[in-house]
């Protein structure tokens, strides 16, 4: 097992009573379970976001912790926490990555492989691009 290591799960979800298409403009929420599956305890510090819609528009977001939190997490801990992106265009693809401390001072970096906001039964929602 790596020393240093944190895995990451999203569930994203479409908020259809928050959108407002005509405008447009279309809320996914999006749940994280972040879990230290290494073996020193570490902190998650910040996060950098790439979120892109369907039209190829980048935005990118950068802050300190998350929901304005900087969880310690011990090994096999997990923490979970959600938040919503605005988007204008019923289809995107976010990415990013988490960047931890160890306690021992390491410093690591977490991928968030790319997945999909979708608003389902929404037309235009079935590609990107």
């Amino acid at each position: 097992m790596p020393r240093y290591q944190f895995t990451c799960e999203v569930e994203p979800e479409y908020v259809p009573e928050q959108s407002d298409p005509a405008a447009p403009l279309y809320l996914f929420a999006y749940t994280v379970t972040i879990r230290n599956s290494g073996e020193v305890a570490a902190q998650l510090v910040a996060r950098h976001w790439e979120i892109e819609d369907a039209r190829g528009q980048t935005q990118t977001v950068d802050g300190l912790g998350v929901v304005g939190q900087q969880p310690l997490l011990q090994p096999g801990a997990a923490f979970r926490y959600s938040s919503s992106v605005p988007l204008r265009t019923p289809m995107g693809l976010m990415s990013g990555h988490f960047f931890c401390v160890a306690v021992d001072g390491q410093r690591f970096e977490v991928p968030v492989a790319a997945f999909v906001l979708r608003a389902e039964g929404v037309a235009g929602s079935s590609s990107l691009h």
